[in-house]
């Protein structure tokens, strides 16, 4: 099987012991530091009034019996600081947030797969606008119930990719998605394998977080643009360095 689908676990978000939402998310390291990535605002959403305590991951824990896994908890507060990291720019908020995951704490025999630095493009121009790209994650909370494993949704390059679309931090993307979606890894399969250590032959482009519409659309006769709004994925460089500059609430900036 592809290492694909070992890199994006289910998230689950709790307020105590009443379940939430469900939404995407990726395994990110950084310099022996593993990080759990997915929509910021999965975590905390002021418009929504959505402010969950603590999410949960499924995690495989036998190779060979995919079956077998095992429901993982990471608090997002503790002594009332967030414990996420996330950021903006001169565009505004990022949707994107990431926690640290201590791997002392891993249950044994925990199987992870994680992107790093080196699986981000080196240039734009190796994205080219025909790219043939994959969306990993659990649409509607939709997965295979038995192995655990999310779907792939395919998708296309809406805009030019290394261009900040109207001027923010991401691209569009061309997909069917669902809630359920934000979180998940954009990715673009690596064609120079050799050139990368890890078990990943992909590339990771972006951070899915949000369909984009017209305001103006006419409910009735207009279909949805079936448009998508992807961060860049180079904003988890800055939210996984060693120290990253605080806000306020004790997250993260660019």
């Amino acid at each position: 099987m592809d290492p694909l689908f070992l890199a994006a676990p289910r998230v689950s978000t709790f307020l105590g012991t009443y379940a939430l939402t469900n939404a995407s998310g990726f395994f990110f390291e950084r310099d022996n530091h593993l990080f759990l990535v997915t929509s910021r605002h999965v975590v905390v959403d002021q418009a929504t009034e959505h402010r969950p305590d603590r999410i949960e991951i499924e995690l495989h824990t036998d190779a060979a019996d995919l079956t077998k896994s095992t429901r993982f908890s990471l608090p997002l507060y503790a002594d009332g600081e967030s414990l996420w990291r996330q950021g903006k720019d001169s565009g505004g908020d990022i949707d994107v947030a990431v926690i640290e995951m201590d791997r002392e704490r891993l249950p044994a025999g925990a199987i992870v797969r994680a992107f790093s630095p080196e699986h981000m493009p080196r240039t734009f121009g190796e994205v080219p606008v025909d790219a043939p790209l994959l969306v990993v994650g659990f649409p509607l909370g939709f997965h295979d119930t038995v192995h655990h494993l999310p779907v792939v949704r395919t998708t296309g390059i809406a805009s030019p990719y290394g261009i900040r679309f109207q001027g923010k931090g991401f691209f569009l993307t061309d997909a069917r998605t669902h809630r359920g979606t934000s979180g998940a890894a954009v990715v673009m399969r690596d064609t120079s394998p050799g050139e990368h250590t890890s078990e990943l032959p992909w590339k990771l482009l972006g951070v899915h977080s949000s369909r984009m519409d017209m305001g103006n659309r006419d409910l009735v006769r207009d279909e949805s643009l079936g448009l998508n709004c992807a961060w860049y994925a180079s904003i988890l460089v800055t939210l996984t360095q060693d120290q990253p500059p605080p806000f306020p609430d004790g997250s993260s900036t660019l």
